[in-house]
């Protein structure tokens, strides 16, 4: 029976432990140019004791930035500042995958090259509203639908990022396929309307992420490629009429290519990490599990508790903590002396400094 302090072969990583820090979005990255730097490096070398670290999600593209303050990995100048933070978190003895980033529809014309419109699978306007590049508040506008000679340059985007990634010394990449962002709604049918090879079946919806996925296997190798999805999940406005054969499909082809990891987020998560208690949501560590024969990381409220009850019934093989993680530097330790934890600051998640970025307390020695 594993435990979570257990060590972990993930594709080609052994892992000193099934604790890991979960993407967290903070838009902290230096502006302008969207590019990590030294607080940043600072942020991630103090969480270094994570069994894997996941970067914060990461635009391939300029056309793929959604939010003001998020780092990019399209320039050099990105590249250089992604450096700084793997540098940190190796010489603090740590593992670091980059999770790769184009948010489709979830965007404003503030963030796009030439102010144009945000793209997507297809004309669908997401409801709510997100932030200008100048921290508005804004309305999500309808959406360009991409023309079918248009995607392979956003595969071939993937694939640049893949390889900035590795320039910057990163150990992995993670493809984001979650959440309702681009890959995510070429994935599910109320947001894809297509008709040409990318819409319509499964196989169709399904090719975007799996070509992707493919152009970083050919960079990186299939042992350090991992794919984070969201069956059954409602942030930004998605909706499938049948997750479990799309996830069903798209989890054993990813099994198929050998991948190192699949990340999974739980529906009771049902606000990207918030969760809803007042929900009865299926379990798709559970529902899935049989799909894919590499590693399953779950993420999604999890307790330390639950975690270790997860991972020693063999239902995922590692479990990925955010919030936990914001407040908790040395959660890893905390979790093995059953020590008790800090309280996240929620107001603090999103943009600002030091304050609930690099300030929350390690236990004493």
């Amino acid at each position: 029976m594993a435990t979570i302090f257990d060590r972990l072969q993930c594709g080609d990583l052994l892992l000193p432990s099934r604790i890991v820090m979960a993407p967290l979005t903070r838009m902290r990255s230096r502006q302008p140019g969207n590019i990590p730097w030294e607080l940043n490096a600072e942020y991630y070398g103090q969480r270094a004791s994570a069994g894997l670290i996941v970067s914060e999600a990461t635009q391939i593209s300029q056309q793929g930035q959604g939010y003001p303050g998020t780092p990019g990995i399209h320039s050099d100048e990105q590249v250089k500042g992604w450096k700084l933070v793997t540098e940190r978190v190796h010489s603090d003895g740590g593992r670091i995958f980059l999770q790769l980033w184009h948010v489709g529809r979830i965007s404003h014309r503030s963030h796009q090259p030439h102010g144009g419109l945000p793209v997507a699978p297809s004309a669908v306007k997401p409801s709510g509203g997100g932030y200008s590049a100048d921290w508005k508040e804004v309305e999500f506008e309808t959406p360009r639908a991409l023309e079918t000679e248009e995607i392979s340059g956003i595969v071939a985007d993937y694939k640049r990022g893949a390889e900035n990634a590795k320039k910057a010394g990163f150990d992995g990449v993670e493809l984001h396929g979650a959440n309702g962002y681009l890959l995510d709604q070429f994935l599910q049918d109320g947001t894809n309307k297509r008709t040409d090879r990318y819409g319509g079946s499964i196989e169709n919806r399904a090719r975007l992420l799996l070509e992707a996925t493919d152009a970083a296997i050919e960079v990186w190798g299939k042992g350090r490629v991992g794919v984070r999805l969201s069956p059954y999940g409602t942030f930004n406005d998605m909706s499938d009429s049948d997750p479990v054969a799309l996830f069903s499909y798209v989890i054993k082809e990813l099994s198929s290519r050998g991948i190192a990891y699949v990340h999974l987020i739980e529906p009771r998560a049902t606000k990207a990490g918030e969760l809803d208690e007042n929900i009865d949501a299926p379990d798709a560590a559970e529902i899935f599990r049989s799909a894919f024969k590499g590693v399953i990381i779950s993420a999604g409220g999890y307790t330390p508790e639950t975690a270790k009850e997860a991972v020693a019934a063999g239902k995922v093989d590692a479990v990925a903590f955010g919030r936990h993680f914001i407040a908790n530097p040395d959660l890893p330790e905390r979790i093995r002396r059953g020590a008790e934890l800090n309280h996240y600051d929620r107001s603090t998640f999103y943009g600002g400094a030091e304050k609930g970025y690099t300030d929350y307390s390690y236990l004493s020695l």
